[in-house]
């Protein structure tokens, strides 16, 4: 087994925070007539001048029986090149090309900061669209959403753990990833981001994450998020 060092590309998260008020933390409800607004935590990018740059993957969820219907985020640097992962489809709206939960991705692509962060929202609403789509030809298929993004969160406490996510029963892993994340009320310190380091590992269709935490982070509340994407396709 091949382990893959990962603390440059470490991204670390505060813990979501669902937000209850009738109005989200940004522009993410706008032109929704019924919307529940969720606010994700700061997310700090890793940086690195190396080409490709890392970047980190975050997701937020709906309430169940809604849809993601708007996003939004805020930016500590204009540097951060923020995008989220949707499904190809025509119109596009929500049902189509979101669904319950939005995936944030974001890289940092400048050249001096050294915490860069985003905080990103969604703003969802009841119901689900879209339906079924006929192929054109016996060659050629409509997108779809041929992966399942399987996610766990674990709380990390001083010491070392090994965090495990794995793909359903015939699922394939063909994605992995993880981050790390604190949950306070401004981005964390250079001194708390340092007090954590990870291992990566691949097994079969399981990814597998040692942890290893510093005594500071005893004194806050900090998560490990593992990502496995699968798939079904043959």
């Amino acid at each position: 087994m091949t382990l893959v060092r990962s603390s440059a590309a470490l991204a670390v998260l505060v813990a979501a925070l669902v937000v209850a008020s009738p109005a989200g933390g940004a522009n993410e409800c706008d032109g929704l007539m019924v919307c529940v607004p969720v606010a994700g935590p700061w997310v700090v990018v890793p940086t690195s001048g190396g080409v490709p740059r890392p970047r980190v993957e975050y997701q937020l969820t709906c309430p169940r029986g809604h849809v993601v219907g708007g996003l939004d985020a805020r930016l500590s640097d204009r540097a951060i090149d923020l995008s989220f992962v949707g499904t190809l489809g025509s119109p596009v709206n929500p049902g189509i090309s979101t669904s319950r939960s939005a995936v944030f991705v974001a890289t940092y692509v400048g050249a001096s900061a050294r915490a860069p962060t985003f905080r990103p929202f969604i703003g969802c609403m009841p119901g689900a669209g879209g339906g079924t789509r006929i192929p054109t030809s016996v060659a050629a298929f409509t997108p779809g959403r041929p992966t399942t993004r399987r996610v766990k969160t674990v709380r990390i406490r001083p010491g070392e753990a090994t965090v495990t996510q794995r793909c359903a029963a015939r699922e394939r892993l063909v994605g992995a990833s993880h981050a790390f994340g604190f949950a306070t009320r401004t981005p964390p310190s250079a001194s708390l981001v340092g007090s954590l380091s990870s291992d990566q590992a691949i097994r079969g269709s399981e990814v597998v994450v040692k942890v290893r935490a510093d005594a500071e982070v005893g004194d806050v509340r900090a998560v490990v998020q593992v990502h496995a994407v699968c798939t079904r396709a043959r």
